[in-house]
């Protein structure tokens, strides 16, 4: 029978926010024994059809009987989940463990089932149910659903075929019978992103593209917030219907005559329908209008107002209750304390926002949580000519979030380029996934506030979200392929490069300048970007060294001279751009009395218009920090006042396109893993203890659940038995020490290597006991390894991101080198490679300086298996394998500690649900 990790439920939670296929918000929670009244009348309102599919017969007495079994108390042979739509129950999923005879190296096997209401079909509840049902009883041990239906009952046959699960279907005599795999895997994601992205869009719509907006709390004086957001709305020009509100019409005296608009006291009193609500009013006020959006069927709100969690705990309580109340009734909320949203898409310009200049339309989106930060991103992109497709300040981020605008703009054909300032991260895992798909055919450039301690304080009093670990942002970043920004003036050079500029094939770059020092700079600051100073052929030097004047530099850097006229210029420009080991150009043009900058850029601008690789433009004295250079309809080209932030630049999209031109690879699952085991070994220590380090025993349990490679092992709690044990195994052997709080043994005298002899291991083993006092009650007993490269993987874990796996160099100089390289769970085989290469690891593990070569696949199918042990188990929070010895016979763990606690299951990364 399974032990449940979590404890039994007996009265409802809060749930989960989901969205429907349609872009409805519902809740998702657990079934619980209070629930019998509202699910028996479900049942009972279903039609004859339904309950026939359902339980093979028409009556409601098999309806009644199901329903009194789905609640009875326990949890550790069944449970279920159930989904409500504006309080109304609309569907249950439920499964019941079969018997022991049906149970797998995998885990246990359930019987699962479904029913949703009849005016409910259609909407993707089944898939949405069946997605929550499976993570439920994958977290409690189960491995294998199974379920009985009937041949004609498509619509829950394409339920379980579309899932994203391994699905096998048998026909019998009268039915279907269908198994379901509840491994995870790539499958599964991309099924989940899909939909995800769909319904996500879908709420979305009237959000970004409204159709009618109102404002509550509108004024005629522009100084304030509801003031400036209906001008603003005028102003860009939106073609639909805008409704100004406040309940003071005095207000809004003049109104009409200001904007040609109606004014309205209450939502209600609107003769029209209404997509997109904002609010600029009080904070307790803006409880209300939840209620009348509610009325009104408004799907979306913009809340600008202040005084929510920005103001300390009793504003975040008032935060929590005004998103609750817009969950329940099925509203997108932005914010609140925000700045606003516009959208340039194709067709609509609307600006609901009080920010003072409005953005250029382009094809970039933005979403930023400072509204501060959002004024001063409007201004730099305008001023670099930078035209954004839409730009969303989300404030507080109650509700909407990075990850659903990820969603929006992966599909959104007005939008190439994404761009977030994020303090905090709702979901890093989903974030991840979505970050990952979009930035294979899109950038996503973000900034991320709070690296610091100081900056991670001053996000965390603002969002009141935890702080992120900086090694594991800079994980997810990797793995994503985002692009990671410091400040706005970095954030507005990239774009400008993205904007104008292909991708570049490579790191290589040439540098073409009129005097020699800022090409020396250049150089210097390409390098130490990770860029690589391009060695052009002997052709192209030639070439270059006939067309430029006498004393001209030819090799990279090139120096033309300041004599060098335009046409010399724009030739050796050429020259450069031809020549194949060249992925990029940066041109340095310095104004001196024997040039004509002016002409010099033009003849730059007709170079590159021909040439398919990058170019980028440095000019020396510009006042201009970031701009473009464009000569009639020719490419325009980025221009930076420093060579220094046109490398930088660069680099980041350099590193951008070896991140799209990486395989995203598969995440393997194991035939040989048997995670029921280990979940019945971190269910017991859990009831003997609430948390903390497993015991030897356990470890070793925990381990070969997943066949790790471990030395064979002995423990002994005396010398003298330490001594036989070191017979039995053959010598030489090695002696540790443990002990309930003995985690880093080596560095008290805990460890002994290389005993040759009985004796030797007696006194080693009382020479630790006298060292070490009660702190020691046992020590292990291990043969001595072959020798190898000692290297460590581990897995740390919080509950924001969930597990991350690491690797790097292992045994005493783990903490020397630090060079430790982390990635997030779950694991592909092409992380794996990257994880192994990174570092110095990669080449010892390679042979380095002709030392023996280790197999590497072996430390790559260890990694894999430490990730699927992390994945399948949350309550997994900290895994040390130090040393693993790597040779070319195989690796093999020499030490191993895991420390456990009790995980709830709010970060789920296999089940939809919002943030």
């Amino acid at each position: 029978m399974v032990q449940a990790l979590t404890p039994d439920v007996h009265e409802p939670a809060g749930g989960r926010a989901v969205l429907l296929r349609d872009g409805t918000l519902g809740i998702i929670r657990e079934l619980v024994t209070g629930d019998f009244e509202v699910l028996l009348s479900l049942h009972e309102g279903l039609s004859p059809q339904t309950l026939y599919l359902r339980f093979f017969s028409a009556s409601k007495v098999s309806a009644t009987r199901y329903v009194a079994r789905l609640v009875r108390p326990g949890t550790g042979d069944h449970g279920g989940v159930v989904l409500l739509v504006q309080g109304r129950m609309v569907g249950v999923a439920a499964y019941e463990c079969m018997d022991e005879a049906a149970t797998t190296a995998a885990g246990e096997v359930a019987e699962c089932a479904f029913v949703v209401a009849d005016d409910q079909h259609g909407r993707g509840i089944g898939t949405l149910l069946l997605e929550h049902l499976a993570s439920l009883a994958r977290r409690r041990g189960i491995a294998e659903f199974v379920a009985e239906t009937l041949p004609e009952n498509a619509a829950m046959l394409g339920v379980f075929q579309e899932a994203g699960y391994v699905v096998a279907f048998r026909r019998t005599l009268d039915t279907v019978a269908v198994s379901i795999d509840l491994k995870p895997g790539l499958d599964l994601f991309s099924a989940l992103d899909r939909r995800e992205r769909q319904a996500t869009r879908a709420s979305l719509q009237p959000l970004i593209q409204p159709r009618s907006i109102a404002v509550v709390g509108a004024s005629t004086r522009r100084n304030t917030i509801g003031g400036a957001v209906i001008h603003s709305v005028v102003r860009s020009g939106f073609a639909g219907s805008v409704y100004p509100i406040n309940p003071r019409v005095a207000a809004l005296l003049g109104i009409q005559e200001i904007e040609g608009l109606q004014a309205y006291a209450r939502l209600a009193d609107v003769p029209g329908p209404v997509d997109l609500v904002v609010v600029a009013v009080a904070p307790e006020a803006a409880l209300g209008v939840v209620d009348e959006c509610s009325a009104a069927g408004v799907k979306a709100m913009v809340v600008v107002s202040s005084g929510f969690a920005d103001v300390g705990p009793a504003g975040a309580m008032l935060q929590q209750e005004l998103l609750e109340r817009a969950r329940e009734v099925g509203v997108r909320l932005v914010g609140p304390n925000c700045l606003g949203i516009t959208s340039n898409a194709p067709g609509l310009t609307m600006a609901a926002t009080y920010a003072p200049n409005l953005p250029l339309a382009g094809r970039v989106g933005v979403l930023t949580q400072s509204g501060g930060l959002g004024i001063a991103l409007l201004e730099h992109t305008r001023r670099a000519g930078i035209g954004l497709s839409s730009f969303v300040s989300v404030g507080n981020k109650a509700d909407v979030s990075g990850n659903d605008l990820l969603s929006w703009w992966d599909d959104d054909a007005a939008t190439d380029i994404a761009v977030l300032y994020l303090e905090s991260f709702g979901n890093p895992r989903k974030f991840a996934r979505l970050a990952r798909h979009v930035a294979k055919r899109k950038p996503v450039v973000v900034i991320k506030a709070g690296r610091t301690a100081v900056g991670a304080r001053a996000a965390r009093s603002l969002t009141g979200a935890a702080t992120t670990p900086a090694r594991s942002v800079a994980a997810l970043f990797r793995q994503a392929g985002v692009i990671n920004v410091d400040h706005v003036g970095e954030l507005v050079d990239v774009l400008t490069l993205l904007s104008t500029q292909p991708l570049p094939a490579g790191p290589r770059l040439a540098i073409l300048g009129n005097t020699r020092g800022p090409g020396v700079l250049a150089a210097d600051a390409a390098t130490e970007f990770g860029l690589s100073v391009a060695s052009l052929e002997p052709e192209t030097q030639a070439r270059l060294r006939a067309m430029l004047p006498a004393g001209a530099g030819v090799r990279n850097p090139v120096d033309t001279i300041a004599s060098a006229g335009p046409d010399q210029f724009g030739a050796a420009a050429s020259a450069m751009l031809n020549d194949p080991t060249v992925d990029a150009l940066l041109a340095i043009i310095t104004p001196t009395p024997l040039s004509d900058a002016a002409a010099l850029a033009d003849a730059l601008a007709t170079a590159a218009s021909d040439s398919p690789k990058p170019v980028l433009a440095t000019l020396v004295g510009s006042e201009t920090v970031t701009g473009m250079l464009s000569r009639e309809q020719r490419r325009s080209i980025p221009v930076y006042a420093f060579p220094e932030a046109a490398a930088r630049a660069l680099s980041r999209v350099c590193e951008y396109q070896e991140f799209r031109d990486r395989p995203t690879g598969s995440v393997p699952h194991f035939d040989d893993v048997r995670p029921a085991e280990a979940h019945e070994v971190l269910a017991s220590a859990l009831q003997d203890a609430d948390g903390g380090w497993l015991d030897p025993i356990r470890m070793a349990a925990l381990l070969a659940a997943y066949a790790i490679p471990t030395l064979t092992t002995r423990m002994v709690t005396n010398a003298t038995a330490a001594g036989e044990a070191a017979a039995e195994l053959g010598f030489p052997v090695a002696l540790k020490a443990l002990g309930p709080n003995l985690v880093r043994k080596g560095e008290i005298g805990g460890v002994a290597l290389g005993l040759t002899s009985v004796a030797g291991v007696q006194r080693a083993y009382a020479d630790m006991r006298s060292t070490i006092g009660g702190q020691m009650t046992a020590a292990l007993i291990q043969p001595m390894a072959a020798p190898g490269v000692e290297t460590i993987v581990g897995v740390t874990s919080n509950a924001q991101f969930g597990p991350l796996v690491m690797f790097g160099i292992g045994g005493p100089l783990t903490d020397l080198m630090e060079d430790q390289a982390f990635r997030l769970v779950p694991l592909t085989d092409a992380d794996a490679t990257e994880l192994v290469e990174t570092g110095v690891a990669g080449p010892l593990l390679a042979g380095y300086r002709g030392s023996p070569k280790c197999d590497i696949e072996a430390v790559k199918n260890l990694l894999l298996r430490v990730a699927q042990l992390a994945d399948d188990h949350p309550e997994l929070v900290e895994l040390e394998l130090n040393p693993v010895v790597a040779s070319a016979s195989g690796v093999v763990v020499l030490d191993a500690k895991a420390r456990i606690a009790r995980r709830s299951a709010d970060r789920d990364a296999y089940s939809r649900q919002l943030r």
